[in-house]
């Protein structure tokens, strides 16, 4: 016997949307989800970078926690990398995370009311800290690889480095990763507010923080809508 209709119906029209780097920009991340209308059925994937240089960074990690979305992954960017080396006062797995507060760090602070100067990293809550442990170098799909920053090209994904999953720039134009996958990335901000649609590599670090927008990408269809922190939307579509 086949499916009912309606179920045929739903399973056509549930999407993956990625969304690029929030960086603290919770009026932005609140107008675009408004504005884009994603369902709990729907698989969306975060890149990473909640936190730091936006005013709102405890807040975009409270929020997110309160979405009802059984199809949600979190990424981990830098800038979570940071915030965690920095606070534990683990060993840097890179030599940004002693300048974490020049970089950001210092409103993230600010969002938890702690004083940069005497830091009390007590006041950040433990739903926080189990949120940011939890969050995942990659996200695999049939059809598109989700990270943070960038892939070496050759190498497993179980195999990809920190610098790579973390920091990696884009400069120029990236190889391929192969495999046939798309690959949906942050990281490196597109000043400009434009996607970087390199076809098997699509950059959405629309630099929020920076005065630009937020993205949210479906990644099937290439339709993207993008929010700023003024209350503003934009819709687009990928050529």
């Amino acid at each position: 016997m086949g499916l009912p209709i309606l179920a045929i119906f739903l399973i056509q029209t549930m999407s993956t949307f990625a969304i690029g780097d929030i960086h603290g920009c919770l009026t932005a991340l609140k107008t675009l989800y408004k504005a884009v209308g994603i369902s709990s059925d729907d698989t969306m994937i975060f890149l990473g970078d909640y936190v730091d240089r936006g005013p709102h960074s405890a807040q975009v990690i409270d929020w997110i926690l309160e979405r009802d979305d059984r199809n949600a992954f979190a990424l981990r960017g830098n800038h979570e990398v940071m915030m965690m080396e920095f606070c534990r006062r683990k060993a840097p797995s890179n030599p940004h995370t002693e300048n974490w507060l020049r970089y950001g760090g210092a409103e993230t602070l600010a969002s938890y009311e702690i004083d940069p100067s005497r830091p009390d990293f007590e006041k950040i809550p433990s739903r926080h800290w189990a949120f940011l442990d939890r969050t995942l170098p990659y996200h695999e799909m049939e059809n598109f690889i989700f990270v943070h920053a960038g892939l070496k090209p050759g190498i497993a994904l179980s195999m990809q480095l920190p610098r790579a999953l973390f920091w990696q720039k884009i400069v120029g134009e990236p190889q391929s990763y192969g495999d046939g996958k798309t690959v949906i990335c942050g990281h490196t901000a597109q000043r400009s507010g434009e996607i970087a649609n390199f076809g098997h590599t699509i950059c959405i670090d629309t630099c929020a923080y920076g005065g630009q927008w937020l993205t949210c990408l479906e990644v099937e269809s290439g339709t993207y809508w993008q929010a700023n922190q003024e209350g503003t939307v934009r819709e687009g579509k990928l050529r």
